[in-house]
This record gives C-alpha cells, structure tokens and sequence, in this order.
C-alpha cells in the first residue's frame, strides 16, 4: 500500500483522536451497552440499539485512524522551503475578488478546508504545487475559473 503523507501536527491530531477512542470512548460506550442490557427486552430497547450504534462507529474509527498511522509518512514541514509543495503555508488573493486566504498543504487524513488545511489532491493545491511568490494560478472549480496570486510561501 502507498505511504500517506501527513505532517507532525496532523500526525499527533490523529495519534491523540486514536488514544481517546480507545481509552474514553470505547469503555464509555461498552459500559453503557451493559447498562442497557440491564433494562431487559434488547428487541424492543431503544438505548441498546444507540449504544450498538455509537459501538459500531467508534470501532470502524479506530480502525481508520490505526489504517492511516500505519501507513504514515510523517513529513518534518519546518526543514522544507523553496517552492511550494506538500506542508507549505500559502498566503494567497483572489484575483477578482481581492480576498486574501491562507492555507497550509497537507495530506487527505488531514484536511479541513474550514481550518485552513487544504487537501494536496484538491483542483487548487495541485495548481499551486511548484509555484513560488509572485505566481499566479488559475484554478478550474465548480464555479468556473479563479485566479489566484500567491503572496507568501512559509514552511512552519
């Protein structure tokens, strides 16, 4: 299997969600189940049939975030620099709109466009990979076509 890019920060995001599955979530919900086992009839019970639920996610979670851990390529992002490529920190403007944003590049485990993570598979990271200040992109969208200025290249 391919190795899955993911920087530091991502890597010990998703080691800490792994630990509180195991160590929080998965007794919680097994204590609950027993609870409701108490209450008899597990046809006709409700908060069974919720803990079950919650049970069956929290396990195909861990086995998600154990999956991806596994096959982790951790990237040190701060001894990187030069053009942009995966961990870089882009300052970018829309050109037609002038609205700056900032996004930092990083592997698909990871991402979270509302917290500024941008997945490097995405139409704009790709177009971004290999330019350096001062370029512009254009990036095709569901939207049509954007434009974008890159004003800043960080690695931190």
């Amino acid at each position: 299997m391919d190795k899955i890019p993911l920087t530091r920060a991502g890597h010990a995001k998703l080691d800490a969600e792994l630990k509180t599955l195991k160590s929080v979530e998965r007794p919680a919900v097994i204590k609950a189940i027993a609870e409701a086992r108490e209450h008899g009839d597990l046809s006709e019970n409700a908060e069974y049939h919720a803990a079950r639920e919650q049970q069956s996610h929290i396990e195909g979670r861990i086995k998600e975030l154990e999956g991806i851990i596994g096959l982790a390529d951790v990237i040190d992002v701060a001894k990187m620099s030069g053009a942009i490529k995966f961990g870089a920190t882009v300052h970018l403007v829309d050109e037609d709109t002038d609205e700056e944003k900032t996004y930092q590049i990083v592997g698909e485990a990871e991402a979270s466009i509302e917290a500024g993570l941008l997945n490097i598979k995405s139409p704009l990271a790709r177009a971004l990979i290999g330019k350096e200040e001062g370029d512009s992109v254009e990036v095709k969208t569901p939207g049509g076509i954007r434009s974008y200025e890159v004003l800043s290249v960080k690695y931190i």
